[in-house]
């Protein structure tokens, strides 16, 4: 039986939204009926829980696409492969929660924080692959951006990192409350999440229109980043992104009074 794209999104648990996204992009097209209306058969529903599987463990909608259209495409191999990076960020996630375990043992005991062990769990070979890799998309400001970055960090005393950490939680549980109330990245209620989020950015290394829209877009791009935010929602990083674009081309582009 066909079903209409709403009744697809209250099943799935997504957005209209995100349904039309993926027919544009031509990633899950439907049926057109003869009234003009988009539905979905079997066999559009088998692969949207395909795209919606890989999407929970960060894989990127153009790599999804790519795979699912792909002849040659070995299913078995690729679960396998995800696997291995499911059973990582589970490690990782392991050691994250050690670290803060660690911390409020020491903050409820009393104890000086030792800013060497504040950050177990977020490996130097991937912080080191995550700025290579920056450096190589957007070239010198990248360097200069990732410079000014570690410079202002190291200048936080080990409880204003932990300040800082926490800002950026609130931020993201703050986008999080949005997506899940339906609203859309454009709202005013999200936009004044990305100008907080602006704000922390800014913190580290001030970006311009460019800049700013430019890390939205990595936040999708990039598998790992994307694993990272859509732990969080399955919609984290998009909604992020297009929050972001929108406060780029809204605010920081916008004519100085």
């Amino acid at each position: 039986m066909r079903q209409t794209v709403k009744q697809v999104a209250k099943a799935a648990g997504i957005s209209v939204r995100a349904l039309h996204h993926y027919d544009g992009i031509g990633l899950l097209k439907p049926e057109v009926g003869a009234n003009g209306y988009r539905y979905y058969g079997q066999e559009e529903l088998l692969r949207l829980q395909r795209i919606l599987f890989y999407r929970e463990l960060g894989v990127a909608l153009a790599d999804i696409r790519n795979m699912l259209d792909d002849p040659a495409f070995n299913t078995r191999a690729a679960l396998v492969a995800l696997r291995h990076r499911v059973e990582a960020e589970i490690d990782r996630r392991r050691d994250l929660a050690r670290t803060i375990d660690r911390t409020l043992a020491l903050i409820d005991a009393g104890q000086p924080l030792d800013a060497r062990r504040l950050f177990d769990g977020v490996s130097p070979e991937k912080q080191a692959a995550w700025e290579a890799e920056l450096t190589d998309r957007y070239g010198g400001h990248a360097t200069d951006a990732i410079r000014g970055a570690r410079e202002a960090q190291a200048a936080l005393s080990p409880a204003a990192m932990l300040d800082f950490k926490a800002e950026i939680d609130a931020i993201h549980a703050r986008f999080v409350a949005l997506i899940e109330r339906g609203l859309a990245p454009d709202a005013a209620e999200a936009q004044a999440a990305t100008a907080r989020h602006h704000e922390w950015v800014s913190r580290s290394w001030r970006p311009d229109a460019q800049a700013y829209a430019a890390l939205g877009a990595l936040y999708t791009d990039h598998a790992e980043f994307s694993a990272m935010y859509d732990a969080l929602h399955p919609r984290l990083a998009r909604f992020l992104a297009e929050a972001m674009a929108v406060y780029a081309q809204r605010v920081l582009t916008a004519p100085a009074a």
